[in-house]
């Protein structure tokens, strides 16, 4: 967190001098104190993200590459004549065990587009669908195996 803090810092400037730089630091070390004081947040949280983040990475491209095949889907089936749209909503499950990977998978399902997270309790899902096509397979998508291995690691 304190280098996203630096990182802010410098591109808010525009510049990177040493008086900027050394500034920085002691504005990001200040913020980041802050936010370990009062906020709760702990370095074990930066430690987990530096550890999990190949696999981060990966699930963000992922997440980006089924955005765009979702909105090629969708575009298909709105501007199809011979298609008639039948809205579904779809009840299910997860072993997910962390929070973060539940709420990960629940603004997944969301930014896709054609679906939305309507409820997220404990580990059970209910979504809307723009149609029932964009409901198969949701409960074993691609997100739930990456979030599964990230769990794994550890």
């Amino acid at each position: 967190m304190f280098v996203l803090f630096f990182l802010v810092w410098v591109i808010f400037n525009g510049q990177l001098t040493l008086e900027i730089a050394l500034f920085g630091v002691a504005i990001a070390g200040a913020m980041y104190w802050f936010i370990c004081k009062f906020l709760n947040y702990k370095l074990r949280y930066d430690l987990f993200f530096l550890k999990k983040a190949p696999l981060l990475i990966h699930y963000l491209v992922t997440l980006i590459i089924e955005i765009l095949k979702a909105n090629g889907a969708v575009f298909k089936m709105i501007y199809s004549a011979k298609y008639e749209l039948e809205p579904a909503i779809v009840h299910f499950k997860t072993d997910l065990q962390t929070t973060f990977a539940r709420v990960l998978l629940a603004n997944s399902i969301t930014l896709t587009p054609g679906t939305i997270t309507v409820s997220l309790k404990d580990d059970e899902y209910t979504v809307h669908c723009l149609d029932k096509e964009l409901a198969k397979g949701i409960d074993s998508s691609v997100f739930v195996e990456l979030l599964r291995r990230i769990e794994r690691k550890g």
